[in-house]
């Protein structure tokens, strides 16, 4: 595994966004604008993720 799954948040919008990162490099691929909580539940089940997202600032 290269990439492990991330929400990107920001401090001051709270915004996020889910997404890949690369264990090697730290390089975030932004993938999906998280709106809702069921929007975190959709990305989880198209790429076949169980469990928490950690989440970096």
């Amino acid at each position: 595994m290269i990439k492990k799954p991330v929400l990107k948040t920001s401090i001051c919008t709270g915004e996020q966004v889910a997404g890949f990162q690369d264990i090697h490099t730290g390089k975030i691929e932004e993938i999906m604008l998280i709106k809702q909580v069921a929007d975190i539940d959709t990305f989880k089940q198209i790429y076949g993720i169980n469990g928490e997202i950690p989440k970096v600032y």
